[in-house]
């Protein structure tokens, strides 16, 4: 089955549900969650965690597009599974079983563009800052301001953009609804859409 909707909002369903090829069965999913041969029970719960510490913030997952406008600049920290920015994997996360989370910085005025996930639904949880987000679907638009606090579960086939209307850098957590979402796309005639994208790491 290809990987690309006609249309947003047409639904498209393989054996698994809601169309995305990149999601492994069940039984995988699980057996890749168990304690491996020969390791403790600390040993396995610690290889579950993901600490502040040792992350950094990545600005370089969406460079393309702070390249093309720098109100596109924000950088992701990844805490389970690598999201759907396009990087291809990243060691120091926890596994992702079912959902990918991590958080985003976007500096006063930023905006994360324009785009759609057919696959899965993503939740913005605002940390710090206010959020004015912005929803399309078949000519139809709504947008909302997000303070601390507040969050939003976008479904799948509906247009997002989140924009930083504060005065200080915004920080929000980013929750995707499966291990390893499909990349995202971008509006039709989106100059964004013709722009390569960085190698995936």
């Amino acid at each position: 089955m290809s990987n690309t909707a006609v249309a947003a909002n047409e639904s498209v369903f393989n054996e698994r549900g809601l169309m995305n090829a990149n999601i492994p069965a069940e039984a995988d999913i699980q057996k890749s969650m168990m304690q491996g041969a020969g390791q403790s029970f600390a040993q396995w719960l610690e290889s579950r965690v993901a600490r502040f510490a040792t992350r950094r913030y990545d600005w370089d997952a969406l460079k393309f597009q702070a390249d093309f406008d720098p109100r596109y600049r924000r950088a992701q920290m990844r805490y389970i599974g690598t999201g759907a920015t396009g990087v291809a994997a990243d060691n120091n996360t926890v596994s992702s079983a079912h959902f990918t989370f991590s958080t985003m910085v976007i500096p006063s005025g930023g905006i994360g563009p324009s785009h759609i996930h057919y696959d899965v639904e993503e939740v913005f949880f605002v940390m710090r800052g206010k959020m004015k987000i912005v929803c399309e679907k078949d000519g139809q638009r709504w947008e909302a301001l997000l303070n601390e606090r507040d969050v939003i579960s976008v479904p799948p086939g509906v247009y997002r953009e989140e924009t930083n209307v504060g005065d200080e850098d915004a920080l929000m957590c980013v929750m995707l609804g499966t291990p390893r979402p499909i990349t995202p796309t971008y509006p039709p005639g989106s100059e964004l859409s013709k722009i390569k994208r960085n190698a995936a790491k």
